[in-house]
């Protein structure tokens, strides 16, 4: 099960450093490609730095299937399946920022 889940969120993070790199952002879909690497990192501030990464992400996946749907309903062109892809897309998103474990940062025990 933990393999699946790392698939999942380097998937979304590969996936949305394409949207990003084919929206000129270069340098963003870059650190969204490095962004993984922080699974290695053992700290809790990591696991919410990935799940904050993949809530924003699928947030942007949201507000492009609005704007995309909105030029082709405008255009007269079919919007279903760009709508359904690109939703599937978003909720795959939000499935993976919900896979990121955010383990507990360790703290000091009271002195007695």
């Amino acid at each position: 099960m933990k393999f699946l889940r790392i698939v999942l969120i380097v998937l979304a993070f590969v996936v949305l450093a394409a949207h990003l790199s084919r929206a000129g952002s270069d340098v963003f879909a870059g650190l969204i490609l490095l962004a993984p690497l922080l699974l290695r990192v053992q700290e809790a501030w990591a696991g919410w730095t990935l799940r904050l990464a993949l809530l924003i992400g699928g947030f942007e996946w949201i507000r492009t299937v609005v704007r995309l749907v909105g030029e082709r309903r405008a255009a007269g062109d079919d919007w279903t399946r760009l709508a359904v892809i690109l939703g599937v897309v978003a909720l795959l998103t939000f499935l993976a920022a919900g896979a990121v474990r955010v383990r507990p940062g360790i703290q000091d025990s009271p002195a007695d």
